[in-house]
C-alpha cells in the first residue's frame, strides 16, 4: 500500500477519488486495481461485496487526472471490442457486454453519451 493514503469509510466516499491500494473482497479477489478513480456506480456496489472502507489517496486528484484515466479506460475498451461495431444490430450480446463494461469503467454518464 501506498505511503500517502487514509481509510475512509463508505459513506465518506465521494466519485472522483482514486483507490491507493487494490480493492479485495472478503474471499481477497480483486475488485478493483490500484490507482482506479471511483465512479457513483462503483460505491452503489460495494455494500454487496462487503466492503465498508476504502484506502483512498490522500492527494488532490486534478480533473486532468480523471480525464487521463478516463481516455485510457475508453481506448482499452475500444481495443477489447474492436471487431464490433456498437451501431450495428447483428451482434446484440457483445453490444450489450461493451455497454456493460463501459458504464463500468467510465461511469453512467458516458455510456449514456453515446445512445
Amino acid at each position: 500500500m501506498t505511503g500517502n493514503y487514509q481509510q475512509l469509510a463508505l459513506a465518506e466516499v465521494q466519485p472522483g477519488m482514486v483507490l491507493s491500494d487494490e480493492l479485495l473482497d472478503v474471499q481477497g479477489h480483486v475488485l478493483l486495481p490500484q490507482g482506479t478513480v471511483l465512479t457513483a456506480a462503483m460505491l452503489a456496489l460495494m455494500p454487496r461485496h462487503g466492503i465498508a472502507v476504502l484506502p483512498i489517496l490522500r492527494d488532490e486528484v486534478t480533473p486532468e487526472m480523471v480525464a487521463a484515466s478516463q481516455q485510457h479506460h475508453a481506448a482499452r475498451i475500444a481495443q477489447l471490442f474492436r471487431k464490433n461495431d456498437p451501431d450495428s444490430g447483428s451482434d446484440w450480446a457483445t453490444a450489450t457486454l461493451r455497454r456493460f463494461v463501459t458504464d463500468y469503467r467510465l461511469g453512467m454518464q458516458e455510456s449514456a453519451q453515446d445512445e
